[in-house]
């Protein structure tokens, strides 16, 4: 792989031994998937940063390291809402810890945002084909398919690697041929809003890591397609997708349709929904969690009105980064009003307080994947109108 001069300066070690470690990861990278060469990127997201995923071995690791970002960059969900981790039941030794970690990233430059929804952060835009060094799925296959920008999935250690060098191998979906669809999945039945996810979780599993191109009969949100891209990346490990004469490559290239095609029917849709493979039929819900990816201001919105005059009877938390609930106090007071909670910084996904429950519903394919296998916690799915009919009980 071809560096320069300056690069081969920073792997011998004449800019000290963190920048020596991080540009050894990404030339690491670059040599076993034939790299050409490192590339600029515009920014960086870093995953890694709940202490319930990366434990002491982790923050001794990031807190041994010296150095500054060169682009910018943020950090996915932490395990706990940092203001309010008392309130979900968050031991003060694992909120320590948690703390430590976010003070280690700080020290190296790095923004303490905590979302897995970058895309709505001010300031911290990213536009088509941008390079980017991004490592939470859902935001890679948002970034890549709705934005048209380019990442890789990156490990948390090699996102952190390119927020200090400022950039990162060229290889995978940095490359146009890597970004043609080899899988055709064609939906001629009508969907909306969990539907995407249910879809997402289904076809997922097919698809594998593969590039498919969705033919749909509607045009979804942008909300609509997170929540597909959320779950293809959780069933299976898509980071790029598209949906014919949706997406902005779909649009600017008008691909070929791939021979290899896919059918889902409405059938398997429904099974998504009535499916109690994971809690069982009498097992009564005892959460509910709305916001895996992090809530966007419309669905917050959504939220707001389907909550207006109601009182939740079972705990309800609503997950969003910090900045879009600072950004909107009257649509979080309004949700807040009926006793659900608002959460940021973190998700039901990497929080030990999720342990505290036995079933939780979800209107998400992303959680419907991971809460059983990565928490330990039966799940259930539902359309956020059901999931706010169960934490209400209300059965009209």
């Amino acid at each position: 792989m071809y560096l320069t001069k300056k690069e081969e300066k920073t792997l011998e070690g004449e800019y000290g031994e963190t920048l020596r470690k991080a540009i050894e990861i990404l030339v690491a990278l670059g040599d076993i998937y034939g790299a050409d060469s490192l590339i600029p990127v515009k920014s960086a997201q870093i995953a890694g940063v709940s202490y319930k995923t990366i434990g002491d071995a982790g923050l001794e690791w990031i807190s041994d390291l010296k150095g500054k970002a060169r682009i910018p960059a943020i950090l996915n969900p932490a395990g706990m809402d940092m203001m309010r981790w008392q309130d979900m039941g968050i031991e003060p030794e694992f909120a320590g810890k948690q703390q430590e970690i976010i003070t280690a990233y700080e020290n190296l430059g790095i923004r303490t945002k905590c979302t897995c929804t970058p895309y709505y952060l001010e300031g911290f835009d990213a536009g088509y084909g941008d390079h980017l060094a991004w490592s939470e799925s859902s935001a890679v296959c948002y970034a890549n398919s709705v934005i048209g920008a380019r990442t890789n999935r990156e490990g948390g250690p090699s996102a952190l690697s390119a927020a200090l060098v400022g950039k990162t191998a060229n290889y995978g979906y940095h490359l146009d041929e890597m970004r043609e669809p080899v899988m055709a999945v064609t939906v001629d039945i009508d969907l909306s809003g969990a539907d995407y996810g249910a879809l997402g979780y289904v076809a997922g599993r097919v698809i594998g890591n593969r590039v498919p191109i969705f033919y749909l009969k509607g045009k979804p949100s942008g909300d609509e397609l997170k929540s597909l891209g959320a779950a293809l990346a959780a069933s299976g490990a898509v980071a790029l997708y598209h949906v014919e004469g949706v997406t902005p490559e779909a649009i600017r290239s008008k691909f070929k349709r791939p021979d290899e095609n896919l059918t889902i029917e409405r059938e398997q849709i429904l099974e998504v929904y009535e499916s109690e493979t994971e809690c069982k039929e009498e097992q009564e819900t005892d959460i509910i969690t709305v916001g895996c990816p992090h809530c966007s201001p419309g669905e917050l919105k959504d939220i707001a009105r389907l909550l207006a005059g109601k009182n939740v009877r079972k705990e309800m938390w609503i997950c969003t980064s910090r900045e879009v609930a600072e950004r909107y106090p009257d649509l979080v007071r309004d949700i807040e009003k009926s006793g659900a909670k608002i959460v940021c910084d973190t998700c039901m996904v990497v929080s030990p307080a999720t342990n505290n429950y036995r079933c939780m519903m979800v209107n998400s394919g992303k959680a419907l994947a991971y809460v059983p296998s990565m928490c330990g916690v039966a799940s259930r799915y539902g359309s956020i109108e059901q999931c706010v009919r169960e934490a209400v009980q209300d059965e009209s």
